[in-house]
């Protein structure tokens, strides 16, 4: 059992190291323009979020086992696509091809797997139907005083790579992915930051290439100073340290299943990432007086003609985008509407930001969620992409 590394179009280096780098591992950790093949038996398998990972013991040409790991999606993705514990048996054989990590020795990017008895998976292989059609009617529901029923698991539409091994290609939504061939790219569209052939993907320093990218709002000077020395590839992005980030990027931000408990008082929504959990009043029609700043900031709604209209004031100063290095101040102001569109069975979200102090205009914005396949489990983040002992708390 061995490894390959091959390379694809201009000579690369490959920086098999040993060095200790403090950023999540995201596609510009990879060098996606190698092609790397690993042969060997399984050792663990690891579905958790916010990526999962297969261990690898393989043989090497002197007769000494090395371990290697390969990283895949998050379990939430992989547990609604199909995929299972069960697929893995320890101490099988296993063919991985994929792309080495730029930083990290014995570290791939997995594309494709083939197990030894011939089943083949691609990184964005699908196993169950109903992900494929998540868009379908459902009837209105209504509590005893005639608001409309929100209450269940929601789910955002997985969007997957039109490249089936997500090496080369865009996102797409799971449900049009079928329209485009391998690592096509929409009309008009742009290559995914760090897929091969992407400038990302030959520049020197991919990490900055992709997180420092321009605010996608006008800032102030105070904006500007506030974001100043901000890396969202270190440390300073919370996501990267297990913690949410704000209400808005969250609901839908990797492909969460979130869920709703609907009294006729408040709505309280519990985030599918990080476990984000705030509660909307809907008893209140004013905002207290004395709010304790907080991530999630104070909530009030009110139904106007099935239309859920939420207010939200009381933010700790934090980011609101970390991959376009955009802040948000305390004076953030979020307007939401979640309607129903039954036709196609989604909660559609509506909403609207304004700062004022760290940045001009507005920020506007939608997203939908379906009524999920799969229940909401509670996210239990576990990034090992750093882990030096590999197999520690399997």
């Amino acid at each position: 059992m061995s490894f390959q590394i091959r390379q694809i179009g201009i000579a690369f280096v490959l920086l098999l190291t040993a060095t200790s780098v403090l950023a999540h591992h995201g596609l510009a950790n990879f060098n996606l323009n190698i092609d790397l093949t690993i042969e060997g038996s399984i050792a663990n398998i690891a579905l958790i979020n916010p990526h999962s990972w297969i261990y690898v013991d393989v043989t090497n040409t002197d007769g000494s086992v090395s371990q290697w790991k390969c990283e895949l999606r998050g379990g939430t993705a992989l547990r609604r696509s199909g995929w299972t514990h069960e697929m893995f048996e320890v101490g099988s054989p296993v063919t991985i091809t994929g792309s080495p990590d730029r930083y990290e020795e014995n570290t791939c990017y997995m594309g494709s797997i083939f197990f030894a008895n011939g089943n083949t998976m691609d990184r964005y292989g699908q196993l169950v139907a109903a992900e494929l059609n998540v868009r379908h009617p459902i009837e209105v529901k209504r509590l005893a005083n005639g608001n409309l029923d929100i209450n269940g698991d929601w789910a955002a539409e997985q969007v997957v790579m039109t490249d089936p091994r997500g090496l080369s290609g865009t996102l797409v939504p799971l449900g049009v992915v079928d329209q485009f061939a391998p690592g096509e790219l929409p009309a008009g569209g742009r290559a995914f930051q760090g897929s091969r052939g992407t400038p990302e993907s030959f520049s020197d320093d991919p990490l900055a290439t992709t997180w420092k990218r321009p605010s996608m709002l006008p800032l102030t000077d105070s904006g500007s100073a506030a974001i100043m020395g901000f890396d969202g590839g270190s440390s300073d992005n919370p996501r990267l340290n297990c913690e949410s980030t704000n209400i808005l990027f969250d609901w839908s931000f990797d492909n969460p299943i979130n869920h709703i408990v609907q009294t006729e008082t408040e709505v309280h929504l519990t985030y599918g990432l990080m476990n984000m959990e705030r509660t909307i009043h809907l008893d209140q029609v004013d905002f207290p007086a004395t709010m304790e700043p907080s991530r999630t900031g104070y909530s009030i709604g009110r139904w106007e003609n099935d239309v859920l209209v939420v207010q939200t004031r009381g933010f700790l100063a934090g980011i609101l985008s970390a991959d376009t290095n955009t802040p948000h101040s305390e004076a953030l102001r979020v307007t939401e509407r979640f309607s129903l569109d039954t036709v196609n069975g989604a909660l559609v979200r509506e909403f609207v930001a304004e700062d004022g102090v760290y940045w001009t205009g507005e920020y506007r914005n939608r997203d939908s969620m379906f009524v999920s396949s799969l229940p909401f489990e509670r996210y239990n983040c576990d990034d090992r992409s750093f882990n030096t002992d590999q197999l520690q708390n399997l």
